[in-house]
């Protein structure tokens, strides 16, 4: 069975671009003519395929020109030198700086998307309902690459349907009014929805364009365009484009909360028989409440295209990611130890017996402050203990665990590989016991351990935590068995979250307008992503909240608590970044000195303590909170308005 989209496999159509103007046009192999290429079912798949193409590459986390996470307070990765996110978090980027510029990339999709729709209809090889069902592929495709310029950049230019040849004018161009992007993306989303399939036809066919996917995305926009960053934000009051238009909403606009709400009730409620929904949380039928925990919670990315991935693709070869997630020395292939989750992350995660968040913030020497109410503990250890999901069987793998990782959500352990914990394959683990070797002992990373701290530039851990997620612990890695994922770029979790959001955030007018057409509580869908990872009620959790009362005071709170389950049920999506910048906490949030454990001790106790020697600080500036245009497109589209600050 084929878990790739078919298109994706197909020879994509070279493409090289050098201006403005070049990239608003259409480049073809060979040179053929357009009514070549669209005259047969070949050429219009292979220009399908090169419209898919540009769609992120998320899943790779260092290299790729798109992912987020290398840049967000959720991660701390092991790498010093050579590496693009550096200028990004210590703040010495500017509009030059061209890593990370999704400008050209995006706008390139956008033409061919348009180029498609404007010439598929020349194929008389394909019926004219396939014909519309691509166009409607290429259409929303489009729209996605003008939500991802939106998340990026704020306002944008949308030239809609016009093509290169209808004279688009380089010293002209300047962005549209955020609401006008909004509204656009909205219209080609919900045009899109109408004719695309509400499955695949087929497995080989999974990650192509649907109707759940583009009602999704949506969701999603709906969301952003709600939140505060562009809903009224102060700091761009005032900020026009070149014809005299505001660019940003003067005013926050209630409103949006419903649009989003509704938004994302649809995709709930999606169903192909009228009664069960579509999308599903994925989950296990075990026993064991922890163990379904964990194997739910990881199964969302090691079970194949299951119930929950809405949107996605598929990786076929997990070793890059792999290799960075393995600890370094004790005897595993191609490990480089550099994918590591921040202190902050760590910190997030809540507590299994409570259901409350531990940490609630940070003195001024980065010790946390502890919520006494939580259970957490940051000092001391547990001898003895068991891992909740990597123990051995006949309990031989008991290690000496410090308390800050002992009775915490199941998210946690299938998340955070921690210092004194054993190799999470077991088989490898037996074996190097058996042989008396490194690997058979708990890894340790502070100077002196098993696989000890070092200050070279990657391939060591940096701050005592290892990001293990997308690490099967069935995979024999040592054997290069690397795994495969469905990489999900939007999944249903996400969807149930931003309901909840937006239901807080909501006019009580419009929660009880939606309370009366049938809408459920978006607690309500908090909640069932807390109870798959067996964790009580938010409102059980935090009593002195009273979650039907949404005054300000307590929509704050809710909100406060609700960024947190995000990081922790998303982590490592790049959803985390944009999240605090759109709600305009990156200052607070993302800004300042980062801390870890404290590596440089030569004993695994004294390697508890929290530092901020080793770890680099972050940099969170207002103006941060949006990309600005690169350079080279100012150079060629000399009156486009850059984004404050810059």
């Amino acid at each position: 069975m084929k878990n790739q989209f078919k298109y994706w496999i197909l020879f994509l159509i070279p493409l090289a671009f050098a201006s403005c103007e070049d990239y608003l046009n259409h480049y073809l192999k060979d040179q053929i003519s357009l009514e070549e290429t669209f005259a047969t079912r070949e050429g219009v798949e292979r220009y399908l395929a090169n419209v898919y193409s540009f769609l992120p590459n998320d899943y790779e986390q260092v290299d790729a020109n798109t992912s987020t996470t290398s840049r967000s307070d959720e991660a701390y990765f092991s790498w010093t030198t050579w590496v693009n996110y550096l200028k990004f978090n210590n703040g010495s980027w500017t509009p030059e700086t061209p890593n990370y510029h999704n400008w050209e990339r995006y706008y390139k999709g956008i033409n061919q998307a348009s180029i498609f729709m404007e010439n598929i209809d020349l194929c008389l090889e394909i019926s004219s309902t396939a014909r519309e069902q691509m166009k409607s592929e290429a259409r929303f495709l489009r729209a996605y690459y003008y939500l991802m310029l939106v998340q990026q950049y704020g306002p944008v230019f949308v030239w809609g349907d016009r093509l290169s040849d209808e004279n688009i004018d380089c010293n002209t161009v300047d962005r549209h009014p955020m609401d006008s992007c909004i509204n656009f993306i909205d219209g080609e989303m919900q045009k899109a929805a109408l004719s695309l399939s509400l499955t695949t036809n087929g497995s080989e066919w999974m990650g192509q364009a649907t109707k759940g996917i583009a009602l999704a995305a949506r969701a999603r926009l709906w969301l952003y365009a709600a939140r505060p960053l562009y809903n009224g934000c102060t700091w761009y009051v005032g900020m026009k484009n070149y014809y005299g238009d505001f660019l940003f909403p003067q005013t926050p606009n209630p409103v949006k909360w419903r649009k989003a709400a509704e938004a994302a009730w649809e995709v709930i409620n999606l169903s192909s028989d009228g009664i069960n929904p579509l999308y599903k949380l994925y989950a296990t039928s075990d026993a064991d409440s922890i163990t379904r925990a964990n194997r739910s919670y990881s199964g969302v990315y090691f079970t194949p295209w299951n119930t929950e991935i809405i949107f996605g693709r598929w990786e076929g070869d997990g070793a890059s990611w792999n290799r960075r997630a393995l600890p370094p020395e004790i005897g595993l292939n191609y490990a480089y130890g550099g994918y590591s989750p921040s202190m902050k992350l760590v910190d997030t995660y809540p507590m299994q017996a409570t259901g409350r968040f531990p940490v609630t913030g940070y003195e001024r020497d980065g010790y946390p402050v502890i919520d006494p109410l939580s259970g957490y503990r940051e000092e001391g250890f547990t001898e003895n203990y068991v891992h909740p999901f990597d123990g051995d069987d006949n309990g031989s793998l008991k290690i000496k665990a410090h308390n800050s990782c002992v009775g915490r959500d199941a998210r946690f352990y299938t998340s955070v590989f921690f210092s004194g914990m054993y190799w999470i394959n077991k088989k490898f683990v037996r074996e190097r016991k058996a042989a008396g070797a490194i690997g058979g002992q708990p890894v340790t990373f502070h100077i002196t351990g098993t696989s000890p701290f070092s200050n070279k530039t990657g391939d060591y851990v940096k701050n005592g935590y290892l990001f293990r997620r997308l690490t099967n612990p069935n995979s024999d890695t040592q054997s290069g068995a690397w795994g495969n994922y469905s990489w999900a770029y939007i999944r249903l979790a996400e969807i149930f979250l931003s309901y909840a959001e937006a239901w807080i955030m909501m006019d009580e007018s419009d929660r009880d307008a939606l309370k009366t057409a049938g809408y459920a509580s978006g607690i309500e869908y908090w909640n069932k992503i807390r109870e798959r990872v067996s964790l009580n009620k938010i409102e059980n959790a935090y009593p002195e909240i009273n979650f039907n009362d949404y005054s300000s005071v307590n929509q704050k709170k809710m909100i406060d608590l609700l960024l947190k389950e995000r990081m922790v049920e998303m982590a490592y999506e790049n959803l985390r970044y944009y999240d605090i910048r759109q709600w305009m906490m990156g200052e607070k949030e993302s800004n300042g000195p980062r801390y870890g454990r404290n590596l440089l001790a030569n004993s695994y106790e004294d390697s508890w303590t929290r530092t901020s020697k080793i770890c680099f600080p972050i940099v969170c500036l207002k103006k941060h909170h949006l990309f600005p245009i690169y350079q080279g497109q100012i150079n060629e589209m000399r009156n486009i308005t850059q984004n404050y600050g810059w």
